[in-house]
């Protein structure tokens, strides 16, 4: 049997070498178009077909047309003959230098998921198809390079691991290729194992590159401590830092605003011997001037100066900025000036800089020339600068002044995104335009703008002044089906609604909604509530809720205290509103009318027409008694006369003759505070007024 099969086998060989034999042949004289080869083509084998891409005698050229027609003839198809003859055409072509083009056949053979193909199949067919180290390596390393660019890290990770089993050399540029990948998709860790493999294989070659790109990733990922510990380790193996490794941690500090310890990194560079680059300063400056520390900043800037490192655009357009910021105009434009000077021509940034610090300032038609300035030296308007200029007209309320900018651009042919239309819906609600807001937002999306979570907050909020509560939470539920994340700007918005429509119960369960989902309920959301219920008097539920803010940490504002007294003085529980009152001038608030009209209000039942005012509180002097009536009488616009009985209500009419002279109306924050005084004391007393 073994010499039938041997015997059989030399004759499969012998046939395949003729078939390859005549149909090479054909191709040199007479290429791909003969009808002579069609007819020989079934008799195709995998080993025929290597012999014949594989043939120095036939240009590489004819070798690729005979390989597309194979591709096309789907007859012939078979898997082993599609790998084989891939596998050898790419090595042709890589022993040829024509890197691109193997790359390209590669790429094909080993991403499509139609092959049910290993990675060790795929090296076992290379090394049967190639018996050359040097391409069996190449190819190896295209292949690490193409999986790593697909994100297929396993495989590549296979192919790696038979690299270092067979001795062959892998290119860094390729492991920094798998390292990159790694990094734009958040897998730090997995990158760290791949760099310590290279450092301990003894093949890779391992350089600074590939330690800043494991620096980078890691900084941007806020482990500040773990990247100090890993160039400290690759710095005992031979692979000292760069600057740029030490300016991914700078970055990494500034973003967490430690200050102390960038100049730490600072001292190290000095101590390494590094020189700071362009690109260090720009990060100190912006760093600086994104926390307002302006003086740092500059100070920065001129040791940049005073050093004599070259100054680029991109360094100016930060300082710019820093000045724009903090509204130092003439600076801002003292350095623009100087670095147009020094022959820097500025980009979009450094005029959207200025416009931007212009338009903070209110200075638009500064800002218009600016913007018209760059147009005339043919730098495009970004969609930032076009913002910017809306948001100032809209701040200043110059809303057809928006609105004729947007036309214009759009006119232009300029695409405006939902930032535009937000900002300019926004300000027609606060003008309590909500129809014309509405209306713009419904055009912002029949042009194909997606709303995003601004956009559906507006129109929540638009439904919920003008009361139309079934909308505002159809709404809601529409921008949950399409995906998009209500904010706690959202809920709030909703909420308010809810309990100015005095739905407490639907509010109340929009709360438990908010915590379900690990919405942060904040001082907003249970001012809302506590509004709520004190408009329907239920105050004991209002002080619940008020308990409950403050017991999650939350400060309550002057709307909080001033919805709480307020509903505290209508239900006459004064003592519990002077309570908050006192509470509230501690916190440092300022009362404003509403909580003083609802303490002087909430004292005592008015006095009208003839009456008496029973004051019953501890150890209150006659003068206390009669400044606190006088006050009560001169709300009510009395006029009124004091006698050795008390004070005597003459009348509500203003203007009557006579010998009796109004009082002139007290400050209500003295009284109040007087009335403070009073409430201190505990020694009790009791006072009847009469008025009549």
């Amino acid at each position: 049997m073994r010499l039938l099969s041997t015997s059989a086998s030399n004759l499969v060989i012998r046939s395949s070498e003729q078939v390859a034999t005549k149909i090479s042949k054909i191709l040199i004289a007479s290429g791909c178009g003969s009808p002579s080869i069609a007819s020989l083509l079934p008799c195709l084998q995998p080993q025929t077909t290597h012999l014949i891409l594989s043939n120095p005698n036939l240009k590489t050229e004819t070798c690729l047309h005979f390989f597309e027609l194979l591709q096309n003839d789907q007859k012939l198809y078979t898997e082993q003959l599609h790998i084989q003859s891939h596998m050898t055409i790419i090595c042709r072509l890589v022993r040829e230098r024509k890197f691109l083009l193997a790359k390209s056949f590669l790429t094909t053979i080993s991403t499509d998921r139609k092959l049910v193909c290993t990675v060790e199949h795929l090296v076992d067919v290379m090394q049967k198809t190639c018996d050359e180290s040097k391409v069996l390596a190449k190819i190896l390393d295209m292949l690490f390079r193409i999986y790593s660019d697909v994100n297929m890290f396993d495989k590549a990770s296979e192919v790696y691991n038979c690299m270092l089993a067979n001795g062959w050399a892998i290119d860094e540029r390729s492991c920094n290729v798998y390292l990159i990948a790694l990094r734009k998709l958040g897998l730090i860790d997995t990158a760290i194992d791949f760099f310590h493999r290279m450092l301990n294989s003894g093949v890779a070659k391992v350089t600074v590159f590939s330690l800043a790109i494991i620096i980078d990733g890691l900084c941007k990922k806020g482990e500040m401590q773990k990247a100090k510990c890993l160039i400290d380790e690759s710095s005992r193996q031979g692979v000292k830092p760069n600057i740029v490794c030490y300016n991914s941690l700078i970055e990494g500090y500034i973003r967490k605003r430690g200050f102390c310890e960038v100049d730490e990194i600072l001292s190290l560079i000095e101590k390494e011997g590094l020189e700071q680059n362009v690109a260090t300063y720009t990060l100190l400056i912006d760093g600086f001037s994104r926390y307002g520390q302006i003086r740092d900043a500059e100070r920065v800037f001129d040791e940049m100066i005073g050093k004599g490192v070259d100054v680029d655009i991109y360094v100016y357009t930060s300082i710019i900025n820093t000045n724009c910021r903090a509204g130092n105009m003439k600076r801002a434009f003292q350095l623009f000036d100087e670095c147009v000077n020094k022959g820097l021509a500025p980009n979009e940034h450094t005029y959207g800089a200025l416009i931007h610090g212009l338009c903070r300032g209110g200075q638009l038609d500064a800002a218009n020339i600016l913007l018209n300035e760059m147009q005339s030296k043919g730098i495009d308007v970004n969609q930032v600068i076009i913002n910017t200029l809306i948001n100032g007209y809209c701040k200043k309320r110059l809303l057809d002044e928006a609105l004729r900018l947007k036309e214009f651009m759009e006119k232009k042919g300029f695409q405006l995104d939902a930032y535009t239309y937000n900002t300019i819906a926004s300000t027609l609600c606060d003008m309590d335009r909500y129809n014309e807001a509405k209306q713009l937002l419904y055009v912002m999306e029949s042009r194909g703008i997606a709303p995003n979570t601004v956009t559906y907050t507006t129109l929540i909020d638009i439904h919920c002044k003008n009361g139309n509560m079934v909308e505002a939470k159809r709404v809601l539920r529409e921008m949950e089906k399409k995906g998009i994340k209500p904010s706690n700007v959202t809920y709030n918005a909703l909420l308010d609604g809810l309990c100015k429509k005095q739905y407490m119960k639907e509010a109340l369960k929009l709360k438990d909604e908010m915590d379900d989902k690990r919405m942060t309920l904040d001082v907003y959301s249970y001012t809302s509530l506590i509004h709520g219920n004190c408009v329907l008097l239920k105050v004991d539920d209002a002080l619940a809720l008020f308990d409950e803010m403050c017991n999650r940490g939350l400060l309550p504002n002057n709307v909080t205290y001033t919805a709480l007294i307020s509903g505290l003085s209508r239900v006459e529980r004064m003592d519990k509103a002077f309570e908050l009152y006192d509470e509230m001038i501690k916190a440092g608030l300022v009362p404003d009318d509403a909580v003083y009209s609802s303490l002087v209000g909430g004292l005592n039942t008015p006095l009208s027409g003839y009456g008496h005012l029973e004051i019953n509180w501890p150890n209150v002097q006659r003068e206390w008694v009669l400044t606190f009536v006088k006050m009560r009488l001169n709300f009510m616009q009395c006029h009124w006369e004091l006698s050795e009985v008390g004070i005597v209500c003459v009348s509500r009419s203003v203007g009557i003759k006579g010998e009796i002279e109004p009082l002139h109306k007290m400050k209500t924050q003295m009284f109040l505070e007087a009335i403070s005084d009073i409430r201190s004391n505990k020694v009790e007393g009791s006072y009847l007024v009469q008025a009549h």
